[in-house]
């Protein structure tokens, strides 16, 4: 559990986008309560902002792991290092799309 939070302080201290994502987070919970219509939307909703965070820490995670190597051009290392961000796009993607549905059939 330890190592845990020190993840997260490390995440917060070394990465904005992690620190980014933190923020809008904690701005979107309480919007995520005030339109949500049932739990599943709820769960949806803040489900999809814990994702975007989980993703984010795993990409820090292979990023950091593929810089200790060593910072010249290997091509496998660059690979990781973009599929980590795809995986970053992609969860932001999902949150957005599950937002975009939620907002459109509460509001629309």
């Amino acid at each position: 559990m330890i190592n845990s939070f020190k993840g997260v302080r490390d995440g917060l201290k070394n990465e904005e986008a992690f620190r980014v994502e933190i923020i809008l987070s904690l701005l979107l919970t309480p919007v995520a309560f005030w339109l949500a219509t049932n739990y599943l939307q709820l769960i949806l909703l803040i489900g999809t902002l814990i994702v975007v965070l989980i993703v984010e820490l795993l990409n820090t995670g292979i990023e950091a792991e593929v810089d200790r190597v060593g910072f010249e051009f290997i091509e496998l290392s660059g690979r990781a290092k973009d599929a980590g961000s795809a995986a970053v796009l992609l969860s932001l993607v999902l949150a957005g799309v599950i937002w975009g549905t939620i907002i459109w059939q509460n509001l629309f």
